[in-house]
């Protein structure tokens, strides 16, 4: 039963109890009633919303109203976690981790490090089954993240029963591989990703690819799209959460609640990272004041502002904020976030910029949090952001030509 007829059920029976006369415990359960009636009443106007679909052209609209028809779909976040950071939190504990076979392999880079990849080649794929030219999609996780996370799980399933090969960009020094040199990224740099993607291509030059960016890895390939223009390998991008203006991002994270509840937890993980590569990173940094650094902010002012050249924290947070490489991105790119995410607050979000780039689309919704877009009443296997995530790909690869024309 949907919430619209749940919620005019409860509303015509409520009357019906009430008109005859409830008494006693009858009247306890009526008032229960009452505010189920009333919170789906709330939900339905207030939350369950379609989302802001901004698209920088009419064609591109129109390609993906007709192929990915999910982003004008009304957006139903789980009735009993809907608020952002609830969202946010839960997602992790409550999604499945479904199953992958990945191969490894790590490649040098020409400074001497190396990158490890995470490939899931889908042999088995039966649209698909000359390897040479099944499509491929590259997924970046978040920026703690590597390939074990559900959300690049999910990602992965959904790309195996379309057929898809998927190999994950895990950054240096996340996967448990060893760090070569003293270094090891930042969403501003992206020398590795370019390394990756080119790597990719030239194993597969007949295969089209397309890559997926979450959060941080999102911010990457954002950056990445601007610096390169039209002059890139992708077919196509997709990306999810990112942040678009770090200082709006660590404002919003520094709040009180945010900071107890996101922050100070990231900024370990951080350290924790950096704690593991200690003999090799100790060498040009000093790590026990970066051990000291109890927000996002202190830590990269500390350490990844000084390990990629920056004069000033404010230097590299401009550098690495996508908003304003927006206009330069060509190829198809569709993005999706939520207003109330606290890792990117909505305000921040460059609606009008895209209105400028025939080949952007922003999704918006209303609810969502940080990675987060759960619904159902018990979203364990299946996101909102999964359901645009398999939608926009199968778009592209399936009927792109039909948008790389416009």
């Amino acid at each position: 039963m949907s919430l619209p007829v749940l919620a005019r059920e409860l509303s015509h029976y409520l009357d019906s109890r009430v008109r005859g006369g409830l008494a006693g415990s009858g009247m306890g359960w009526s008032l229960v009633l009452g505010f189920g009636v009333a919170y789906a009443a709330c939900y339905l106007s207030s939350i369950a919303k379609k989302p802001q679909l901004v698209a920088g052209s009419k064609s591109f609209c129109c390609f993906l109203k007709k192929y990915c028809p999910v982003v004008t779909e009304t957006y139903y976040p789980t009735i009993w976690c809907w608020e952002g950071r609830t969202q946010t939190l839960l997602r992790p504990f409550i999604t499945s981790k479904p199953q992958v076979q990945y191969r490894n392999e790590l490649i040098k880079t020409t400074d001497g490090g190396q990158i490890s990849l995470d490939w899931f080649d889908n042999n088995d794929s039966v649209h698909y089954p000359d390897d040479s030219t099944r499509p491929t999609i590259l997924v970046l996780p978040g920026l703690t993240g590597t390939s074990k996370e559900s959300y690049v799980l999910h990602m992965i399933q959904q790309s195996e029963k379309l057929g898809y090969r998927c190999v994950v960009f895990n950054n240096r020094g996340t996967a448990g591989e060893d760090l070569l040199t003293p270094r090891t990224y930042c969403a501003a740099n992206t020398e590795d990703l370019e390394a990756v993607i080119h790597h990719v291509h030239n194993l597969h030059a007949s295969a089209p690819l397309l890559a997926a960016g979450v959060s941080m890895g999102g911010m990457l390939l954002l950056n990445y799209l601007g610096k390169t223009g039209r002059e890139t390998p992708l077919m196509a991008a997709t990306v999810f959460s990112p942040g678009w203006n770090i200082f709006a991002s660590v404002e919003s994270l520094e709040k009180r609640l945010n900071w107890f509840l996101f922050n100070y937890y990231l900024t370990t993980c951080l350290q924790s990272s950096v704690s593991r590569h200690r003999k090799m990173l100790e060498k040009l940094f000093d790590l026990d004041l970066v051990m000291k650094a109890k927000t996002i902010r202190e830590f990269d002012k500390q350490f990844t502002s000084v390990m990629f050249g920056y004069p000033t924290i404010e230097d590299y947070y401009e550098d690495a904020s996508p908003y304003h490489k927006l206009k330069s991105v060509g190829i198809p790119l569709l993005c999706l976030n939520s207003v109330d995410d606290v890792f990117s607050p909505g305000h921040a979000v460059p609606v009008e910029m895209a209105k400028q780039n025939p080949n952007v689309a922003i999704v918006l919704t209303s609810c969502g949090g940080h990675i987060g877009f759960l619904e159902g009443m018990w979203p364990r296997n299946c996101t909102y952001m999964d359901r645009v995530f398999k939608q926009f790909v199968r778009a592209i690869f399936e009927h792109g030509k039909q948008i790389i024309s416009m």
